[in-house]
């Protein structure tokens, strides 16, 4: 097989597997509390990563690189995927990747306002402005109770959990971690996974918890998520090493659709014709940013794209380095 063919197939993966991710977190929280579910998930997907870390002869993490885990399990696996585990209770899977998708565009503004941040070139401030309008024109008549096909509260929630794994993806820039990233996002993953499990028991999810009232569909969409999203993890890796990351970051727009299909055929999700409208004003403006990202840099296959924050990961809870979610 050609080194071509397996680029191809490598997107291939990243797109459909990743852009699936969000319909089977839909279908295992039908039956499955969103936390326990998140927690589980992450707990088995952070002992896998590091366990192969460890086992390919990587050196055990240092005392300096434990905080900054824990904080960016806590922003991202938690903040960020768990939030979108318990919103999807609430919203269409199709909808929660149309939000999530919106990270970039919370990188680049926080970017742009920090203290000492650069301002924006002219087609990744369009896409800012393209972007925070198309949410506001979704979420907004929803709230005033103008439009009723989406759920404000779940769509706000999915809004806090991609500004929290923006907030994560621009800290981990400058945090202390290892430098495998496959280590590395295996302690943020049991981080959040432990995180995830706290805030199960706080809901009180263990006392309502009846393994016999899960579906199989559940438990498969489980199995699912904590293993193929986590195998898929090392392909995004690879690609990262043999391909520019602007380019790979293309699953942030590719995902939403991918998502909304699948949610549409298997999951019964229907769309008015405001919120397709407002899907193509969100997807368009996370072209535009990312675009920008890329021709703003000079790219090799060889750059590193944990250095960047181009993107969300593009399972709501996988690549929580945002490496590059």
């Amino acid at each position: 097989m050609s080194q071509q063919t397996k680029i191809i197939l490598g997107f291939a993966t990243i797109y459909l597997v990743w852009g699936s991710t969000y319909l089977a977190i839909r279908l295992g929280v039908e039956t499955m509390p969103p936390f326990l579910m998140a927690g589980g998930r992450f707990i088995i997907g952070g002992l896998m990563l590091y366990g192969w870390a460890r086992f390919n002869g990587i050196a055990k993490p240092k005392p300096a690189h434990l905080l900054p885990a824990l904080i960016l399990g806590f922003l991202m696996p938690l903040g960020g995927a768990g939030m979108v585990t318990w919103a999807e209770t609430l919203i269409s899977s199709g909808l929660a990747a149309l939000l999530v998708a919106m990270v970039p565009l919370w990188i680049a503004l926080i970017d742009w306002l920090r203290p000492g941040g650069s301002r924006p070139q002219t087609m990744t401030t369009i896409g800012l402005y393209l972007g925070f309008i198309g949410m506001a024109l979704l979420i907004l008549p929803s709230i005033s109770g103008q439009l009723s096909d989406v759920n404000p509260i779940g769509a706000l929630i999915i809004v806090g959990s991609s500004l929290s794994w923006a907030i994560g993806s621009i800290y981990s820039k400058q945090a202390r971690q290892p430098k495998s990233k496959t280590l590395g996002t295996g302690m943020q993953m049991l981080a959040g996974g432990v995180g995830l499990m706290i805030a199960s028991g706080l809901t009180g999810e263990f006392q309502q918890l009846d393994l016999s009232a899960i579906s199989l569909i559940s438990w498969a969409s489980f199995t699912y998520l904590a293993l193929i999203g986590s195998v898929t993890f090392a392909v995004y890796i690879w690609l990262l090493s043999k391909t520019s990351a602007s380019k790979v970051a293309t699953y942030a727009y590719v995902n939403p659709i991918i998502a909304m299909i699948l949610g549409a055929m298997f999951a019964g999700e229907s769309f008015s014709a405001w919120t397709l409208f407002c899907s193509v004003i969100v997807i368009g403006a996370v072209v535009l940013v990312i675009m920008s990202k890329g021709r703003s840099k000079n790219e090799s296959p060889e750059h590193d794209a944990s250095t960047d924050a181009i993107g969300p990961a593009p399972d709501p809870a996988l690549s929580v380095r945002c490496q590059n979610r």
